[in-house]
């Protein structure tokens, strides 16, 4: 889809032909076009175009017009007056991508700015908004969608004079945008079309085509093991429980990070029913899986080599079935620990307890990230703007940071302190599965950092931001593809 060209725009006669501008603090804003510059100013002196961010102006070019372009159609796009970044040209990328396929475009070329900035920041940042711009779900649309993606912008090309350092972060930015939108394929299918099988399915798939190793255990494995979390949880399903795990090997001297994912394809809340009002979107409670699987499928494209990777998804479904846990049962996890379950609709925990002690005694891992749309708490503590983070390390969660920021997925670190774990103290097993309302997301993640030890472990809560993210100009509505990007940018940038 995304390629450079040296076909500038003098000699360009597609359908649209992109420019972008800053605001500037005084005057009209510039392109580096004469006779576009001029239709710029003229709008600019109408009050109608000032080259705020987001701003656009389209007109279709006088073909006899002397030094105008021959193109069908022009778009000057603003970037605004902050400081150049990732995310001004991903924003920008974004409302390139809707902008075209509103105008049923089926390819452009977008002239590169002449701006003081790092041209791989500017071309990944361009790049991964207009792919997770142009990302539609239209699978189960028997009609035609006039901007269903596939039907156009078949073909976005990139110009620049100088483009020393482009092509490389092209690819980079296509590869792992296409990795996130892969992520909301995952979530945007109803539960019906996506249960824990289909994730086991899809691990054998990038095994097979990326070299990686794949290994799914069953209901009867995951019962020889003791799972009783996972176990516990799917007794109210049909559907069989899935374990999938997935191995990145490079080099055996590298460190090794441990990923676990949250494979909920449907959460009714089992018996400690949810209310009807919103259910349909617990089909979205698999996010955190889909995430650690796409974004192993982004490093292994990428050939990646600073991280050994295993990544685990336990998949299951929690319905109130008449084998359904109760609350008040007792169940044992891996490792032995005995839980009260409390409220069966604090599944996601109990699962995550499984995979996160299995995949360290097993992978003696250097440190573990999980991500998982564990806590309604986190929305009412940081809305759907941020991704709470917490964590038992200081620089893991230094890193997450700056992974989140460059990658337009905001982390938010909260305390983990011991007092939170004792509103997980039980009168009859080991633990509790819930504490008291207060502090919902840090009890949750109180109750993980049991299973976890000392190992380097962060936890992110992506409740929040999973589907109904920021407002953005390459964020759809529905899922977001959420921590993909964020934790590809972390592996991509690791340094010991």
């Amino acid at each position: 889809m995304l390629q450079l060209t040296k076909i500038g725009p003098r000699d360009y006669r597609g359908d649209l032909l992109v420019y972008l501008t800053r605001q500037p603090g005084k005057g009209s804003p510039r392109v580096a076009s004469g006779a576009v510059d001029g239709v710029v100013r003229r709008v600019h002196a109408l009050g109608d175009f000032s080259g705020k961010e987001g701003e656009h102006l389209l007109f279709y070019p006088e073909q006899e017009k002397p030094g105008m372009p021959s193109a069908k159609r022009i778009l000057v796009v603003g970037l605004g007056k902050d400081e150049p970044s990732r995310e001004m040209f991903r924003k920008a990328g974004g409302t390139i991508a809707s902008l075209a396929m509103k105008s049923e475009v089926r390819e452009l070329l977008l002239v590169l700015p002449d701006i003081a900035c790092g041209m791989a920041d500017m071309v990944e940042g361009l790049s991964e908004g207009i792919v997770l711009g142009a990302y539609r779900f239209n699978k189960y649309k028997t009609k035609k969608v006039p901007d269903a993606a596939g039907e156009m912008l078949q073909q976005v090309a990139l110009y620049a004079e100088e483009n020393k350092g482009a092509g490389p972060a092209l690819k980079l930015a296509e590869l792992v945008a296409r990795s996130a939108c892969q992520a909301r394929d995952m979530a945007n299918e109803p539960a019906n079309y996506w249960t824990p099988v289909h994730f086991s399915e899809y691990g054998r798939q990038l095994a097979a085509a990326h070299g990686m190793r794949c290994t799914v255990l069953d209901h009867a494995r995951l019962k020889k093991l003791g799972m009783g979390g996972i176990l516990g949880v799917n007794q109210g399903s049909a559907q069989p429980p899935e374990m999938v795990i997935l191995e990145y090997a490079v080099k055996p001297n590298a460190p090794t990070l441990l990923l676990v994912g949250k494979g909920l394809t449907f959460d009714s809340g089992g018996i400690s029913l949810k209310p009807s009002l919103g259910m349909e979107e617990m089909k979205y409670d698999m996010c955190g899986g889909a995430a650690v699987l796409c974004a192993m499928q982004a490093v292994a494209q990428a050939k990646l080599k600073g991280l050994n990777l295993v990544a685990i998804v336990p998949a299951t479904e929690n319905l109130p079935g008449p084998a359904a846990l109760k609350p008040g049962d007792v169940i044992t996890q891996y490792g032995g620990k005995n839980v009260e379950v409390v409220n069966t609709d604090a599944e996601g925990r109990l699962i995550l307890a499984d995979a996160l002690a299995y995949g360290i005694k097993k992978y003696k891992p250097d440190m573990v990230i999980d991500v998982a749309t564990l806590t309604g708490a986190v929305i009412i503590g940081l809305g759907h703007h941020r991704t709470g983070l917490l964590s038992n390390d200081d620089d893991l969660c230094d890193r997450l940071l700056v992974a989140g920021e460059r990658s337009g997925e905001p982390l938010w670190r909260l305390p983990l302190d011991p007092e939170y774990t004792k509103q997980l103290k039980s009168e009859i097993a080991d633990l509790k599965n819930v504490g008291k309302k207060d502090g919902g997301t840090i009890t949750a993640a109180a109750f993980l950092k049991e299973f976890v030890g000392e190992i380097p472990w962060a936890h992110l809560d992506i409740a929040g931001t999973a589907w109904d993210f920021t407002e953005k100009s390459y964020i759809p509505k529905g899922p977001s593809g959420i921590a993909v990007r964020t934790l590809f940018d972390f592996i991509r940038n690791w340094k010991k």
